[in-house]
């Protein structure tokens, strides 16, 4: 309490009631790719016939199990290694080198994630699959990584991995690659029981799936045969990493990560119609289709479709994550303060700020603002038992805006009458 002594006016600054709650970021990726300590590298050979190639040697100069923070392609290349090799180093003294197969993924998907709106990544190496957990508990101390992804590791084994850590995180969405191609595709459908290859599990509200690969431009594979395309299929997982964080960007993360071109894609390992895709989309399967001579991602549900009830839809999920995360990193200010009724009105003011924000954006549904959230905490939901042991309980509910997914129009044929 501040001292006056003698006669005037006096002004003072008072801290404000509403502690802004901002919005966490969710376009932050992680990647997880199986590569050795040393790779070989595709690169033309001056001193050879023109159009031959050479392979060099790449030692890596990041160390396995270490997350790196990327921001750029360059950044990858340096830490990681680039797609061809330097014309300028010796060629390899391997008998038998071969481009491999772990590195090729995550660079595509890297490079990917940035051609399709990404800026923020961290990518970390591993030896095996078997070292996939050291890497997920790695990722688990950094904070800011919403979206996890393992370019090329389709067992299940490895995706039961990638959503349990999500789930347990509670913050996180995994992105999922299904096999590259089926001869049968009701093995996408089976359950995991089955134990086939390409099967999708358990249902899970925190990962989506996608099938099949694309096709994008590998220059080794064009250095090395120039009369072909130089056409590969690679994992989309890095690709929608990307779209989902432009779409964040664009639109928000209410906004279904579907009906979105891939950058980059070139054509898919196995096209889909119509009507076999009627039968993957309920059942969570996200497609990706050639419509309109364009590569879009057609589909947008979580692993287990229909059966994730009002779960069902990617961006439902990723939007609750944000919220809950929002306002968990915005209310820490509230842990230890006196629990009263004053504290109580002060989280209905800033989480009612918030939501209100949320809502003008266009990710409740609702004409007002009090058909699409409410906030309730009072001495109702927290009642003298609950306070004894040092709890402030508040109760929020949101009306999270669904994607049109089935547009229907009904025509009809009417007849003119002349007057």
């Amino acid at each position: 309490m501040s001292q006056y002594l003698s006669p005037g006016v006096h002004v003072e600054e008072v801290p404000s009631a509403i502690k802004a709650i901002a919005g966490v970021s969710t376009s932050t990726a992680a990647f997880i790719g199986v590569v050795p300590d040393t790779i070989y590298l595709a690169a033309r050979d001056p001193e050879a016939a023109p159009g031959m190639t050479k392979f060099v040697d790449f030692s890596l100069p990041t160390a396995a199990g270490t997350p790196v923070l990327i921001t750029s392609w360059t950044q990858f290349t340096r830490a990681f290694g680039d797609l061809i090799g330097s014309e300028v180093a010796a060629a390899t003294t391997e008998p038998s080198p071969a481009i491999d197969a772990g590195h090729q993924y995550l660079a595509h998907a890297v490079y990917g994630f940035f051609n399709n709106g990404g800026s923020r990544c961290y990518v970390v190496r591993i030896l095996a699959t078997a070292d996939l957990d050291d890497a997920l508990k790695a990722f688990a101390a950094i904070d800011e990584i919403a979206l996890v992804a393992a370019p090329g590791l389709t067992d299940e084994a490895s995706r039961d991995k990638l959503v349990t850590h999500c789930v347990s995180t509670s913050d996180r969405f995994a992105i999922l690659d299904g096999p590259e191609s089926v001869s049968d595709l009701t093995t996408l459908t089976r359950i995991a029981a089955d134990a086939n290859p390409g099967v999708m599990p358990r249902k899970t509200d925190y990962a989506a799936w996608y099938f099949p690969w694309i096709k994008v431009f590998d220059p080794a594979t064009k250095m090395q045969s120039s009369a072909g395309d130089g056409a590969i299929g690679v994992p989309p997982s890095g690709h929608l990493a990307g779209i989902y964080a432009r779409v964040d960007n664009l639109r928000g993360v209410h906004k279904a990560p579907g009906n979105e071109a891939i950058f980059g894609a070139l054509d898919v390992t196995q096209a889909l119609s119509k009507a076999e895709q009627d039968g993957l989309n309920p059942k969570g399967v996200n497609c990706i289709r050639v419509l309109n001579d364009n590569i879009l991602v057609w589909g947008a549900r979580t692993v287990g479709g229909d059966t994730n009830a009002d779960l069902k839809y990617i961006n439902v999920r990723r939007t609750l994550l944000f919220l809950r995360e929002s306002i968990d990193e915005g209310l820490q200010w509230a842990v230890f303060e006196p629990n009263t009724p004053a504290l109580w009105q002060k989280i209905n003011r800033n989480v009612t700020a918030f939501l209100t924000n949320v809502w003008r954006s266009g990710a409740l549904f609702g004409s007002a603002s009090q058909e699409a959230f409410y906030v309730k905490c009072d001495a109702e939901t927290n009642p003298p038992e609950l306070r004894e042991l040092g709890q402030v309980v508040t109760e929020i509910g949101v009306s999270i805006v669904r994607p049109a997914e089935f547009v229907i129009f009904r025509i009809s044929q009417f007849v003119a009458h002349g007057k």
